[in-house]
């Protein structure tokens, strides 16, 4: 019986190691396909006036992942910075600038610098 569990528990585990998706790869694949399409443009931001990361870095994120064109929006609080890649065809940088800047009425946030990155 002993040697029945043991069996059993190496399967169960071998199961569940042979199973690990390693899912890294894809979405990096994913970003170089998007990326490499016509009018795809990335950009960094400095954005002031984030006082907190999950009220004021997530707000400017999920705002700006909403706008028609955006494909990523990532703001780290950290770094003070925004990272979005947006097709140019359906939306501009200035676009998304003025965006981030009218968020809550235009009174807590100003992009400060814009840098266009590869």
């Amino acid at each position: 019986m002993k040697a029945f569990y043991s069996l059993l528990s190496l399967l169960f585990i071998l199961t569940i190691t042979s199973c690990k998706n390693d899912t890294k790869s894809t979405v990096k694949d994913t970003q170089q396909t998007i990326t490499a399409e016509k009018g795809i443009q990335n950009i960094e931001v400095n954005i002031e006036g984030m006082t907190c990361e999950i009220g004021c870095a997530k707000l400017i994120e999920s705002k700006v992942s909403k706008l028609e064109g955006v494909t990523v929006s990532k703001v780290s609080f950290k770094e003070k910075t925004g990272i979005f890649t947006f097709d140019a065809s359906k939306i501009s940088s200035e676009e998304i600038v003025k965006n981030i800047n009218g968020i809550a009425g235009g009174e807590l946030y100003k992009v400060i610098e814009i840098k266009t990155v590869q």
